[in-house]
């Protein structure tokens, strides 16, 4: 946990009546306006239920991708969980304003993709103030964004009490004790852009027993190691003479699944050629995780290990299925990470699932986000 306590909202006693703005998770994938997945949203309602029931006013802020997709479909789903929901098209303005001042105790208003004004990304002051000016509180649920410094996650926080929802205080206790594990532990770490979670391994490195690279991280392992990785996704840093590659505790994959142009195969790494694609690992290196994982006290994975936008699922679901049938208590975050968990339908086998991505490993390498930073030095 943060230094500091985080106010939260189930302790303001005084709820009935007052307008609180919610940011909340509900950053979820949609095609043609249809949400596929729920997971972020379910996760945010245990705050949302609270405030209804003590008869708050309720402004849900949140967004989807860049800010294209509108909010409404959102509002739709909710409008089965909870009494009365309503839906705002704008997100400031006249008609949310309208909206706002005609909302009864225990209702719900759910304004317009956040991100469709350009001043929320840059954490713009003004319209920080245009969004605290619809509430007499401010409470953040949307853990899985609060490692972004915006409008509705930081400079809000200047102008109204503040404080942490359910599913906030939930993932920083769960995250917080995944920094200190029970040994034996293994840390699973997939994805790419290595250049960005270097620090993170290189800590993990020295709290846990064994640290897996899988996904296209591997790719820039390989190259430092001189193997040949052909078309590959690498990132920018060079690993070359880093001591990382010669860590004991340090697992690579011992084979891998590439594309040449026409089928797929399993390769070994040092067998790839040069006009060649790694897509995934290979059944060898689920073999070799295995008994890791089955021996593990604690688990702690963020990242697939395959190419999921080019159909390369198998091993990141085995993965999900060796941990699903492991004693160990695993902590999971990551968008396609948790999808891949979510199609073998065994949610319930694993010890706790972040609504998080990079804020997660932000969380994990740090001990804190710029949005907990916002919180503690709220307005009181």
């Amino acid at each position: 946990m943060p230094k500091k306590p985080l106010k939260r909202i189930c302790d303001e006693l005084n709820l009935k009546g007052r307008y609180v703005v919610l940011r909340t998770p509900m950053n979820v994938p949609l095609v043609n306006g249809v949400i596929q997945n729920q997971f972020r949203i379910t996760r945010g309602l245990a705050t949302m239920n609270y405030l209804v029931k003590h008869e708050a006013r309720v402004i849900l802020v949140g967004h989807i991708g860049d800010g294209e997709p509108s909010t409404e479909p959102i509002a739709k789903l909710l409008a089965n969980h909870l009494p009365s929901v309503l839906f705002s098209p704008e997100v400031t303005g006249s008609v949310s304003r309208v909206m706002r001042d005609a909302l009864k105790d225990g209702e719900v208003l759910v304004l317009e993709n956040v991100r469709r004004d350009p001043r929320e990304k840059k954490n713009d002051s003004d319209f920080a103030r245009s969004l605290a000016d619809l509430g007499d509180l401010y409470v953040n649920d949307a853990f899985a964004d609060s490692h972004r410094e915006h409008a509705s996650i930081c400079a809000i926080t200047q102008f109204l009490p503040s404080y942490i929802g359910m599913n906030f205080r939930h993932e920083c206790e769960e995250l917080t004790k995944a920094r200190t594990p029970k040994s034996p532990s293994l840390f699973m770490l997939g994805g790419a852009k290595f250049d960005t979670k270097m620090p993170l391994v290189e800590q993990f490195l020295e709290v846990y027993d064994h640290v897996f690279i899988g996904g296209a991280l591997a790719h820039d392992f390989f190259r430092a190691k001189g193997l040949e990785i052909g078309k590959s996704l690498v990132s920018e840093v060079d690993l070359t003479n880093s001591p990382l590659l010669y860590n004991p505790k340090l697992l690579l994959p011992v084979d891998v699944t590439v594309f040449d142009g026409e089928k797929s195969y399993v390769s070994l790494p040092d067998m790839v050629q040069s006009h060649e694609q790694i897509f995934d690992m290979g059944p060898a290196t689920l073999a070799m995780l295995a008994p890791f994982i089955q021996n593990a006290a604690s688990i702690l994975w963020n990242g697939p290990f395959g190419n999921y936008e080019a159909g390369y699922e198998e091993f990141t679901s085995e993965t999900a299925r060796l941990i699903a049938a492991a004693t160990g208590y695993s902590v999971i975050g990551g968008g396609d990470t948790v999808a891949a968990i979510e199609t073998i339908g065994s949610q319930e086998k694993f010890g706790f699932l972040s609504t998080a991505g990079g804020a997660m490993l932000t969380f994990l390498e740090t001990g804190t986000l710029v949005g907990i930073e916002a919180i503690l030095a709220s307005k009181s």
